[in-house]
Order: structure tokens, then sequence, then C-alpha cells
């Protein structure tokens, strides 16, 4: 198993990218030099192409949602990268890593470099964080006495918090959740992916407090 401490410039590089500014380059502090002359290559949406990582945070910064994603990390879930992925893509506030702080990164396809990522080495170090902020936790699994998430709502600010792939979460962190939710599901399958779970639970929050962009 791959724990990756640092990525390479190769890991970012995506299918969509542009190629070298053409025309009068821009002077605006939020461009990379380096990226107006090479391309840009990298997994951005096009309003951050060209800009530099720092900028492209500082302006995250300014429209984050009101939600943050927390991940128990016991056994090295291959799944936490995707989660963090997932994370950034629906603008979470913060993701939290529970549990060892050494996470396997390959799944999150550098999209940490642009997120802001909390460690808590335990379960009762994360629930007082989460205490002093004023902040819910909301459990995903699917045990006895979990609320289906089809007829629940999830609060404005609040912390999304997902078990490992397997196991699920853990006794401890089930007596912490204010409220755990579960996923309906229909088939024969007792359980979802964890990356699936935790990018339905995101969206389920985004359908209930975003309005849609236009």
């Amino acid at each position: 198993m791959t724990d990756d401490t640092t990525d390479s410039p190769s890991d970012e590089l995506s299918t969509h990218g542009v190629g070298p500014w053409v025309g009068e380059w821009p002077t605006d502090a939020r461009y990379d030099r380096d990226l107006l002359e090479r391309g840009d290559t990298r997994n951005v949406t096009d309003d951050y192409r060209y800009w530099t990582m720092e900028a492209i945070v500082a302006d995250l910064d300014t429209k984050r949602h009101d939600f943050h994603v927390a991940i128990e990390n016991w056994q090295h879930d291959l799944n936490i990268g995707s989660i963090v992925r997932t994370a950034n893509a629906f603008a979470a506030r913060t993701v939290h890593i529970v549990g060892r702080r050494r996470w396997n990164k390959r799944g999150a396809m550098v999209t940490d470099r642009y997120q802001h990522v909390l460690h808590h080495p335990t379960i009762d170090d994360f629930v007082a964080w989460c205490s002093a902020e004023n902040l819910p936790i909301i459990g995903v699994d699917n045990v006895p006495g979990s609320a289906p998430i089809e007829s629940v709502g999830l609060p404005r600010a609040c912390v999304l918090l997902f078990g490992q792939e397997g196991p699920g979460l853990s006794p401890e962190a089930i007596s912490a959740s204010d409220r755990v939710v579960e996923i309906t599901q229909y088939g024969s399958t007792r359980s979802l992916n964890a990356s699936a779970a935790a990018a339905i639970i995101m969206h389920s929050w985004i359908r209930e407090h975003v309005t849609p962009k236009r």
C-alpha cells in the first residue's frame, strides 16, 4: 500500500488542460507566470486556470460551505483520498482525519492541496474540537437507530462523519454522534462503498442548503 506524503507534479495532470497563454499576459498577481508560459494541465475548473495554488485556496476560502467532513482512519482506508476529492468538489469547509495522521493521498488527485485538512488523534480530540466550534456531529452508517437521509434534514453547520470501508463507524464514533443517518438501499448488497456513500451524503447537504448555479 502506498502512503504518500508528497505528490509529484504529474499527479495533478488532467486531460482537460490548456496550453500557454495566448496574447498579452495578465498583470493580476493571482496568475502564475510559469503556468502562463507553459500551460496549465491541472485538474482545476476553468475559472482557476493559470492561477497560483495560493490564490485558488484564498478564493475558495471566500466561498466554502458550512459543512465539514470527518473520516475515521484506523486501517489506512483507500477511500479517504476519494472522499477528500469529493469534499473539495462540494467546497466543504474542512476535512478532518480522525485516528492515524498518515493516509493514502493517491485518490485525492492532489485536491488536498486546495482543501483545509485537520488531524485529530482520537475521537475524544475530535469531539472536543466540534464542541468548541458548536458543530453537531452527523454520523453516517446503516446501523440500528439510524434515520434515512431521504426523510431527515441536515443542519447547515455540521460535521459529516464517515467510517472505514467495511466496519463503518466505530462504536465510539456512533456514541459521539448527535444523529446517525443512513442511505436507503433497495438491492441485495448490505452497504455502499465508503467514498460513494460520502458523495451521496455531501450532495444531499448541497441540495438542501445551496442554490444551484445558473
